[in-house]
């Protein structure tokens, strides 16, 4: 558990770090500056800002407990899955170290999409650091002129999701004693089945609410 736990802070720590390294090369704080601009007067948003500032630490708070709720609910659904698939008994605790070494893959995307804005689309605004989502089926579709309940599932699919489904896959299949395309399967079955719900709840709420 403690390496679970030891895992678990240094996904947070460093989320926070390239969060903050991107706010700062991408100019985050400028780009949305210029987006209140057109609606907010200056002493307004400078208000929003002096808020965001002395509040900042909750967010940096809040991270690490997203990231073991996510991981927590992602490890429930998996233990669902070896229950019905599995012929080795597996723990929660096992699946959730899983699972945090599979989130690991997700810290390369912030680098890519830093990337991406400082070397090659150096023209950029809010919307456009927003929507990015690199090796994602909205990076060949575009999210302009796409409907707002289709750009999320859309960022969705993408090669780090993949990557997370095989990382998943070949760990599973280890601790379970098969293989790789036996872990698949259970990867499939449960988190599988868990993400599609949460695509369409997040496509229903956005077609309802947008």
């Amino acid at each position: 558990m403690k390496k679970n736990l030891a895992k678990l802070l240094i996904l947070g720590i460093s989320i926070i770090v390239l969060t903050e390294i991107a706010n700062k090369v991408l100019n985050i704080r400028g780009l949305i500056y210029n987006s209140l601009g057109e609606q907010l007067t200056n002493k307004e948003i400078v208000k929003i800002f002096e808020f965001q500032d002395k509040w900042q630490f909750v967010g940096y708070a809040i991270v690490p407990v997203m990231m073991f709720l996510k991981t927590s609910l992602i490890a429930s659904a998996l233990y669902m899955g070896t229950f019905f698939f599995s012929k080795i008994a597996v723990t929660f605790k096992q699946l959730w170290g899983v699972v945090l070494n599979a989130e690991f893959v997700f810290l390369v995307v912030p680098v890519f999409k830093m990337s991406w804005f400082y070397f090659i689309q150096t023209n950029y605004n809010l919307d456009d650091i927003k929507y990015f989502f690199p090796f994602s089926a909205l990076t060949i579709t575009g999210y302009k002129g796409l409907e707002p309940w289709l750009i999320y599932p859309f960022q969705v699919i993408n090669l780090f999701e993949l990557a997370y489904w095989l990382i998943l896959s070949f760990f599973i299949g280890k601790i379970t004693k098969t293989n790789t395309d036996r872990g698949l399967k259970i990867v499939a079955s449960s988190y599988g089945s868990a993400l599609l719900l949460w695509v369409v709840v997040i496509m229903f709420f956005t077609l309802n609410y947008s």
